[in-house]
């Protein structure tokens, strides 16, 4: 069983995010939505690590997170903390899809 260390990474990414707005600017809406989509994102890389043909629950999620924060990113255009998970985001999808 290979590991999804991509994939436990980047939801580590989504939840340490979230963690960070709420912290910062006290949004809790920041926090529930990056535990929501870190679990999803983790329970995907277990998953993978596990099937690495499903990537379905991975690619949801992380297509989900490209989409909301992309149009937050085009709406504010601040690159943080919209543009990077945009960014992340999308890399995610590329990978799933290719590898």
């Amino acid at each position: 069983m290979a590991v999804d260390w991509l994939g436990f990474g980047y939801a580590a990414a989504i939840i340490f995010g979230g963690f960070l707005g709420y912290k910062k600017k006290g949004s809790l809406m920041s926090l529930i939505a990056g535990l929501f989509f870190g679990g999803i994102s983790a329970y995907g890389a277990f998953k993978v690590s596990v099937d690495p043909g499903d990537i379905w629950t991975s690619l949801a999620a992380s297509a989900a997170l490209a989409v909301v924060m992309g149009m937050r990113f085009k709406k504010s255009g601040k690159i943080m903390p919209a543009g990077i998970m945009t960014g992340l985001s999308l890399l995610m999808v590329v990978r799933l899809l290719i590898f």
